[in-house]
């Protein structure tokens, strides 16, 4: 694309659509912007971007700005079947998302990572690993740096690092990665695709533009993503923490690469079986970029675990407080409690994702979790899940702050506090990131 010669439409300006706009404007280009959620964040990108010489689009006048704009350019919240990205479609408009956008202007060599679980650890894990080693490389992508925001700093040298999520996926245009992982597949975001067959095709295209040059890093262990190779043309380079295979495995408590020792299991300074996979991941994907074993080794053992993943933030009267507010499918927070090794007191609840949620109770009662508190808008279906579950120690309410008060109030000495919600958090704050950082602010000022 040819910027300065194009009309574009960025439809949503959250951090996405912001950092579209304002590059896109940057390079001289004309841009609509387009946005119907009200914010004073999301007012003032608008009008800063108006500054900057964006046009608003409305509602009423779509179809005008439609008819002169070439390019609709959708942030990873704007499902590809809204409204506008549909009537864009029957004018024969090209539609890519910021995500897709970004990686066409520029693409160095990228090791992308999706799946429903571990992506942001896996994608922080990988990223360390080559600043180690010395490559000039960047993380983007769903863990929070879009893209776009990016491209004036990337250079010949660079790499980049790519967390993919489903949204992302829909639109990705020419992305193609050297390196693609796909870490596992559990129900998630049934509320936007409809169904777990939509969920899984928008997977698969993360292998959709690669070649017999690039690799395809699949997690055996897991029966959906092992089917996944007859879906790329990459070479296939599987890990596994249950059996030795063609890639990155666990063996005796010791984790290799193709017969290569890399480091044993209890020298990882991140817990849990769930962060042996990731570790996995991020072995087989830096040995495919060339970094030497010794050297993984060294950033491995120098990994300090990521913000807002089973983050232990504090130790009050003999209390631990663990932040998990990435969490945000049940999946992940079966994962999370299953690193508890003490009496746990679990806070549960945000918006709904379309799961259902009575193996998350089973888990929950076979755990050391001693009690449950469940808050937001999921709280009366959790609250149905316990009771078919046959889990009654739990406590209802509908504010945050009180959710975390009373888990605080059931602990004693010895207990953890884990702050794993199993659920988006729109239905209050405005990312899982401020959710998290509440936690901590309440957390703080607890006496």
């Amino acid at each position: 694309m040819f910027i300065k010669c194009q009309k574009f439409l960025v439809v949503g300006v959250s951090k996405s659509g912001f950092s579209a706009a304002e590059y896109i404007l940057g390079k001289g280009g004309a841009c609509y912007i387009y946005e119907e959620l009200k914010s004073d964040k999301i007012d003032a990108a608008i009008e800063r971007l108006t500054e900057l010489g964006a046009r608003r689009a409305v509602k009423e006048n779509t179809d005008e700005v439609l008819s002169v704009c070439d390019i609709v350019v959708l942030s990873p919240g704007v499902p590809i079947n809204h409204e506008i990205a549909v009537k864009a479609k029957r004018l024969g408009k090209r539609i890519i998302g910021e995500f897709g956008m970004g990686f066409e202007l520029f693409m160095p060599p990228t090791i992308a990572v999706t799946g429903t679980n571990g992506k942001t650890t896996t994608v922080t894990i990988i990223d360390h690993i080559l600043k180690t080693s010395g490559i000039d490389c960047t993380a983007v992508g769903n863990i929070g740096v879009p893209v776009t925001s990016q491209l004036t700093s990337l250079t010949k040298d660079s790499v980049c690092v790519a967390e993919v999520s489903s949204f992302q996926l829909e639109s990705i245009g020419l992305f193609c990665p050297h390196v693609a992982c796909v870490t596992n597949i559990s129900p998630d975001h049934i509320e936007r695709h409809y169904n777990m067959e939509n969920y899984i095709f928008l997977k698969k295209r993360i292998f959709k533009n690669q070649h017999e040059s690039e690799y395809s890093v699949l997690n055996y262990d897991d029966e959906t993503v092992r089917a996944f190779e007859t879906e790329t043309k990459g070479k296939i380079i599987w890990i596994s923490a249950e059996q030795r295979i063609y890639g990155a495995y666990r063996e005796n408590g010791k984790l290799y690469f193709n017969g290569e020792y890399i480091i044993d299991e209890d020298q990882l300074t991140v817990s849990g079986e769930h962060n042996v996979y990731n570790v996995l991941f991020a072995i087989a994907s830096s040995r495919l970029m060339g970094v030497e074993p010794s050297v993984i080794k060294d950033a491995l053992m120098s990994f300090k675990g990521v913000k807002h993943r089973i983050e232990l933030i504090a130790e009050k009267n003999g209390v631990k407080y663990f932040n998990d507010s990435k969490s945000t499918n049940t999946a992940s927070a079966i994962s999370a409690v299953e690193t508890m090794k003490s009496p746990t007191i679990l806070i549960l609840g945000g918006s709904e994702k379309g799961e259902k949620y009575d193996k998350l109770f089973e888990n929950i009662k076979t755990s050391t979790v001693k009690h449950v508190v469940i808050t937001g808008a999921s709280r009366y279906h959790m609250l149905d899940a316990a009771s078919r579950a046959g889990y009654y120690d739990i406590t209802v309410t509908s504010d945050f702050n009180c959710a975390v008060k009373i888990a605080a109030m059931l602990s004693v000495e010895g207990d953890n506090v884990l702050l794993s919600p199993a659920c988006a958090s729109f239905d209050r704050f405005s990312s899982y990131e401020e959710r998290g950082e509440r936690f901590i602010k309440i957390v703080e000022g607890l006496s």
